[in-house]
């Protein structure tokens, strides 16, 4: 009996050890790296906890409760925060102080609300460059703000599709919006924020994704991943642009700063060109002297047949008369 007991918390645990952990995020490493958890409905949260999972064990991280204050494990005490928990607690993202490579595996933000019950996410933290894809997306689709856009992937019919994932992908994460294996008939319900819905669980081609009152944030590349029972995967991706006002207004900026540029290099040269005609206009025409100062100047002119002489050769004899007085003496008394 004791034998048979051994057995089967053997088979147990590679069981667990083999399970492969479906994740709802996956996170680049980095060393202040944030593991975003946000409740998306309007039930009462009353607690919530953060874990970590490594194979069968789970190592608790921390637990908070708004009845009581947050605790954070020894071990993590000094190396996470929480950088938005209110009192509604609704966005318990975790953040990181200085994450190494001991930090890399899954993890579980648990919420428990009334009367939804539990909600969990799991977020896969992988070492990786980046998530950012090199190769060109395969179409473009553009559409308005408030759309619902459709984004569709033609699925290989030449071998069997076993599951169908739809993911965005952003350079420091990639976050799950819809996964359905068509094999087990399972869908997967998404725990990104963001409302999206999927007709992966029918198993029809083309596999389609339609996002609801699309917004600028919705704006990126989208990858449709489909894998066959061999492992085999097949991927097709597609850059979503979302016009909004803010846009239009970057591509009228610049025009209108042409227009106003070219403007004024235009009125430049029509002022160079009026100067420099005006220029010439002057220097084949002399000006014309006033007629006062003309009669002036040919008053201070003397000709040579002036009757006026003053050289300092010529002299002249003055003559003066004098009356003449006789003398008489005085008369003595």
């Amino acid at each position: 009996m004791a034998c048979i007991t051994l057995l089967l918390a053997i088979l147990h645990v590679h069981k667990a050890l083999c399970e492969v952990i479906f994740w709802d995020t996956a996170v680049q490493l980095s060393k202040t790296m944030t593991l975003e958890c946000v409740y998306p409905l309007m039930d009462n949260l009353t607690q919530v906890e953060w874990t970590k999972i490594s194979g069968a064990e789970t190592v608790n991280i921390a637990v908070y409760n708004p009845n009581h204050r947050m605790h954070i494990d020894h071990n993590y005490f000094h190396r996470v925060h929480f950088l938005n928990a209110t009192l509604e607690f609704r966005n318990m993202s975790l953040s990181f102080y200085n994450a190494s490579e001991a930090d890399i595996g899954i993890y579980s933000c648990l919420f428990h609300s009334f009367p939804g019950g539990p909600w969990e996410k799991k977020i896969k933290v992988v070492q990786s460059d980046s998530f950012e894809i090199t190769a060109p997306p395969n179409g473009h689709l553009s559409a308005e703000p408030g759309q619902n856009v459709t984004l569709s992937c033609q699925l290989p019919n030449n071998w069997p599709v076993q599951q169908v994932m739809w993911e965005k992908v952003q350079p420091h994460q990639v976050d799950a919006l819809a996964s359905c294996n068509l094999s087990q008939r399972k869908t997967y319900t998404s725990k990104y924020l963001r409302k999206t819905w999927s007709n992966c669980s029918q198993g029809s081609t083309p596999s389609v994704l339609i996002i609801p009152n699309a917004t600028s944030a919705d704006s990126g590349l989208y990858r449709c991943r489909s894998e066959d029972s061999t492992g085999e995967q097949k991927t097709y991706v597609i850059r979503l642009i979302i016009t909004d006002g803010g846009a239009n207004k970057h591509f009228i900026l610049p025009i209108a700063g042409g227009s106003v540029s070219l403007l004024l290099v235009i009125l430049i040269i029509i002022t160079i060109i009026f100067y420099s005609r005006r220029r010439r206009r002057q220097v084949r025409t002399p000006i014309k002297e006033p007629s006062d100062k003309q009669s002036k100047v040919a008053t201070n002119c003397r000709s040579p047949t002036s009757p006026i002489h003053s050289t300092d050769d010529e002299k002249e004899d003055i003559y003066v008369n004098y009356p003449t007085f006789s003398r008489r003496p005085k008369p003595r008394f």
